[in-house]
């Protein structure tokens, strides 16, 4: 939510929070990361990779929260 709100909407004039369901098997292959604070911990996919990640997506993707 604070990257959605605090850096997102500065930069782009808006910006979204979703939720959405990968298969566990796939994302094993990635390492979470730390970019930040303790609560700023993502799992970094390779833009290369977008494709085979959207392909591993389960069931639909849910906005949550809009900030502009």
């Amino acid at each position: 939510m604070q990257i959605a709100r605090d850096w997102n909407v500065p930069a782009s004039g808006s910006g979204y929070v979703t939720m959405f369901s990968v298969r566990k098997d796939y994302l094993e292959k990635f390492e979470v990361q730390n970019v930040g604070a303790a609560m700023h911990d993502e799992l970094w996919v390779p833009a290369g990779e977008l494709d085979e990640f959207n392909d591993n997506i389960v069931g639909t993707i849910v906005v949550t929260k809009e900030f502009h």
